[in-house]
């Protein structure tokens, strides 16, 4: 009787090495799944509390259907029209019908607001048109609503107001990112800038501000972390924890107490005052220098922090070195130390220039209408003005210019691109 491939010595073997191999991958699968297991909670965290966000975000600020539920008929009548003179009787007839309806339900408060960030005042012509429409027949409406609209208010007889509802009842719309970019679209159809520009003036204040308090942080941090990294373990210990101190107050009492300081009559003033330095105060509070000087003392440990943890691992031998080869300290600082602390410097500068251009807290209670950055304005639209779709396409907009810059760095300043010698 012939044997069998699995009594055979080599056939065994073969299928011994079959199932170890079986063993193996099993196990690579359970651990596998056991590391998933352990990082699961934390990527539902990040999902839930900041990809579901951002993505809102970013569909919000070009959805936007708020105008279309509302009068659904009216814009469907008002396709044919080219945008130039008075939409057809029918077009103005329906909005007429609708309008009505609306006010009944009151609902034509919305339909003002969508329309007046579009066409500003022009709140005021709807609601007024709405209350006198609410008295007028549904027949005498269906015969005449053309001119009722007229009759009521003038303004339904210039073009602007019909290119107002338009625009307001696009679904998906990219009219809030050209507002967000000091951008409109003309009456042609063209992209044109806006009569007032806001937005891009404000974007490049908050840059400049966050550049200005990331070069004032460098300049104080990095002679502090360099201390502390040559010192005695003690003084470093102790200088550490007045760094870190800042972290353990509240932010809005730290604030505050740059209010104290800065105000006419503060600690600031009456100091220059009493020194014969000035006479009369200095307006020091609610200005770009009060936002400035406030965010540098809150962000200042961020650049400490990332300097003193590679300043501390940076080998002292290395300037001796230098300077007993005939190196001046200063020529040796600046080819052999600076470059390789530049880790712990661009760390620290990115960390602090990201979290300064989205400050919100210290501005608003500091800085008042000069210091304002554009955190500011994107919570006054959410929080005021109640323009959402604005507020997240400034918002989306800022995300983008940081991920512009964050990409910049890394091309040219990240470490990867980091030379010694």
């Amino acid at each position: 009787m012939a044997e069998t491939t699995a009594s055979r010595p080599g056939g065994e073997a073969f299928s011994l090495g079959r199932e170890d191999a079986r063993n193996a991958a099993r196990e690579v699968r359970q651990r596998r799944l056991r590391a998933f297991l352990f990082v699961a909670p934390l990527l539902v965290f990040i999902t839930f509390a900041f990809v579901a966000p951002i993505a809102s975000m970013l569909f919000r600020s070009a959805y936007n259907p708020a105008v279309a539920e509302l009068v659904p008929e009216t814009l469907e009548a008002l396709e044919e029209w080219r945008g130039d003179g008075v939409p057809p009787e029918a077009a103005l007839t329906q909005f007429a019908i609708d309008l009505k309806r609306l006010a009944n339900e009151r609902l034509s408060g919305r339909l003002a607001e969508g329309m007046n960030r579009f066409l500003p005042g022009t709140s005021s012509v709807v609601q007024s048109t709405a209350r006198q429409l609410r008295r007028v027949d549904d027949s005498e409406l269906a015969a005449r609503g053309a001119a009722l609209l007229s009759e009521a208010n003038e303004a339904w007889s210039e073009p602007a107001i019909w290119r107002a509802l338009e625009q307001a009842g696009q679904v998906y719309t990219a009219n809030y990112y050209l507002t967000a970019l000091d951008l409109e679209m003309s009456p042609e159809g063209a992209i044109q800038p806006r009569d007032t520009q806001i937005y891009l003036k404000l974007y490049g204040k908050t840059l400049w501000m966050a550049l200005i308090i990331t070069v004032l942080t460098i300049v104080l941090g990095y002679p502090l972390a360099f201390h502390m990294a040559h010192s005695t373990t003690a003084r470093a210990n102790l200088l550490m924890v007045f760094v870190l101190l800042p972290f353990w107050t509240s932010l809005l009492v730290r604030t505050t107490a740059w209010i104290a300081l800065l105000q006419t009559n503060g600690v600031v003033n009456s100091t220059l005052i009493a020194l014969g330095l000035t006479r009369d105060p200095l307006e020091l509070l609610y200005t770009q220098f009060a936002t400035i000087i406030a965010m540098t003392h809150i962000l200042l440990p961020f650049m400490v922090l990332p300097l003193y943890s590679v300043m501390r691992g940076i080998d002292p031998s290395y300037m001796r070195a230098a300077m007993s080869m005939g190196s001046r300290p200063i020529p040796a600082f600046l080819r052999i130390y600076l470059p390789m602390s530049l880790p712990g410097l661009s760390a620290g500068a990115l960390l602090v220039f990201i979290i300064s251009v989205g400050y919100y807290i210290t501005p608003a209670l500091v800085g008042g209408t000069d210091g304002q950055m554009i955190s500011n304005i994107i919570a006054f639209h959410m929080q005021q003005s109640n323009n959402w779709e604005l507020a997240a396409a400034l918002g989306s907009l800022l995300l983008f210019l940081i991920i512009a810059l964050y990409w910049l760095y890394d091309r040219f300043v990240g470490a990867g691109n980091i030379k010694f010698g």
